[in-house]
């Protein structure tokens, strides 16, 4: 499992200072981020001639309210891993260590040049494969 910390903004917040609900997907793909910078790849995951990785499923549960100046804490891990495609998952928790969202992404590996599925590399599986749990 893979751990991510923020401190929510007054800024990621609605007037009542709750965090709006899409900003919880923005906190999500920070610690996505910070999950593939680990891998320490050899070719830029991110900006690359190879292949893009675009997110095609995604889901929140809200079950606590996310306050400003709550600490965040999101632990990421990999629920289902395939050829050319991954699942992960996401828990958020306040500084009480209430978990207060749920959130899954699902992402798959596509060829720039022709626009088909592509399979991971063996060091993006065996990043994944590191942190990788059954549900």
């Amino acid at each position: 499992m893979f751990n991510f910390k923020r401190r929510i903004n007054f800024f990621d917040c609605d007037p009542a200072g709750i965090l709006f609900y899409g900003n919880i997907f923005f906190f999500c793909h920070s610690a996505y981020e910070e999950l593939i910078s680990s891998f320490n790849l050899k070719i830029n995951y991110w900006q690359n001639d190879e292949f893009f990785v675009p997110i095609i499923k995604s889901s929140a549960d809200y079950l606590k309210p996310l306050k400003y100046d709550d600490e965040l804490t999101i632990e990421v891990c990999t629920t289902d891993l395939r050829e050319s495609s991954f699942e992960l998952n996401y828990k958020c928790s306040n500084q009480s260590g209430d978990i207060c969202a749920k959130v899954k992404t699902v992402h798959v590996l596509i060829d720039k040049k022709t626009w088909q599925k592509k399979e991971l590399s063996p060091e993006i599986k065996d990043g994944l494969r590191y942190h990788l749990i059954s549900n």
